[in-house]
C-alpha cells in the first residue's frame, strides 16, 4: 500500500533530484529515502527516475506522479485545517510568511493593528526566502505572506500593500552623505549595489525599474543576497544604494547614511496569497482588506 511517507520521499526527490539533498530536507538518511523511492516504483510498476552520470531526472511518469502526489498534500492539509476549524475549541491561526529583508515599521504596524481588530484569530509568523514563500503559498502550507515581490506567477496572487519613499544609501564620510537631499542623477554617478536575482527578485525589479527611468548607463558594484549584505558593503564603502524610507528608520547604522531623493520614487511592499478558484477564505480576505489600510 502507498503510504503519505513514500509520496512526501518522492516529492523530496523530485524537487532536488537529488537523493542526499531530499534527505537532508526530510531529516533522515540517505538508504531509507533510496529503498522507499524502489519501493514506490515496484508498487507502481513504474520507473519514476533515471538514473545517469550521478544525475538524477524524471520520467513522464515521474512527472506525472509528482504533479498529482502534490495534489494529495494539499487535500490533506486541507482536511487538517477543516476539521481543527470545525472544533469549537480551536482556532486556527492565520499562518502567514515573510520574504527575507522585511523589517519595515509598517509591517509591525499590520501585526499590531491585526491583533486589535481580530483578537480571536492568532497569527503565525514564519520568515523565508522569497521562492521558499511562493512555493510554500502554493502547497497551502501558508495562507498569505508579504515580499517586494516574485517573479510572475499565475498560482500567486500579489496586491501592493504599502509603499515607502526610495532614499540614497551613502557611507558615511562619502561626498554625497552630507546633502539634505539628492537627485537620482547624483547616486547614480557611483557605482551602485543591486540585488542578487535568486534571493531578492522583488528589490532587485523595483531597483532597475527605478534605474530605467532616470539612465541609460549604470555602474554595478556587486549584488547582495540579504538587506544585512546590503548595508554591510555600503558601510565598507564597496558602493552606493538605494532603500526605502522604513528600512532607513529601521536599520538606523552610524556607519550609513540615508539621504532623501528628489524625484518621488517608492518602494512597494506586496502582500500574497494563492489564488483561490471558489474566493478567499473569510479570515484571510480580512487580513489583505486590513493591509490595505497601512498606505
Amino acid at each position: 500500500m502507498i503510504e503519505l511517507r513514500h509520496l512526501r520521499y518522492f516529492i523530496a526527490v523530485a524537487e532536488e533530484l537529488s537523493f542526499r539533498r531530499a534527505a537532508e530536507r526530510v531529516h533522515i538518511d540517505q538508504t531509507p529515502v533510496s529503498r522507499t523511492i524502489r519501493d514506490l516504483e515496484d508498487q507502481l510498476g513504474a520507473q519514476l527516475f533515471v538514473r545517469a552520470s550521478r544525475k538524477l531526472h524524471l520520467t513522464p511518469a515521474g512527472l506525472r506522479l509528482l504533479k498529482e502526489a502534490r495534489k494529495v498534500f494539499i487535500r490533506v492539509e486541507r482536511a487538517h485545517r477543516a476539521v481543527r476549524e470545525t472544533d469549537a475549541r480551536f482556532r486556527a491561526p492565520l499562518r502567514i510568511g515573510i520574504a527575507d529583508g522585511i523589517a519595515q515599521p509598517k509591517l509591525s504596524e499590520c501585526f499590531i493593528r491585526w491583533r486589535e481588530t481580530a483578537p480571536e484569530i492568532p497569527l503565525e509568523l514564519t520568515e523565508m526566502r522569497a521562492s521558499e514563500l511562493a512555493d510554500a503559498l502554493q502547497r497551502e502550507e501558508l495562507d498569505g505572506g508579504f515580499s517586494f515581490g516574485l517573479p510572475n506567477n499565475d498560482a500567486i496572487v500579489q496586491q501592493p500593500a504599502w509603499s515607502y519613499p526610495a532614499m540614497a544609501l551613502v557611507p558615511a564620510g562619502h561626498e554625497l552623505a552630507s546633502q539634505s537631499v539628492l537627485s537620482i542623477a547624483d547616486v547614480l554617478a557611483f557605482p551602485l549595489l543591486s540585488w542578487h536575482a535568486d534571493r531578492q527578485p522583488g528589490l532587485r525589479q523595483q531597483l532597475r525599474a527605478i534605474v530605467q527611468r532616470h539612465t541609460v548607463t549604470l555602474t554595478l558594484a556587486g549584488e547582495a543576497s540579504t538587506l544585512t549584505g546590503y548595508m554591510i558593503r555600503i558601510a565598507a564603502g564597496m558602493g552606493v544604494g538605494l532603500g526605502d524610507a522604513g528600512h532607513a528608520a529601521t536599520l538606523h547604522r552610524n556607519d550609513v547614511v540615508a539621504v532623501p531623493l528628489d524625484e518621488d520614487e517608492r518602494i512597494t511592499t506586496f502582500v500574497l496569497h494563492k489564488h483561490q478558484r471558489f474566493g478567499l477564505p473569510e479570515a484571510l480576505q480580512r487580513f489583505v482588506a486590513h493591509t490595505k489600510t497601512l498606505h
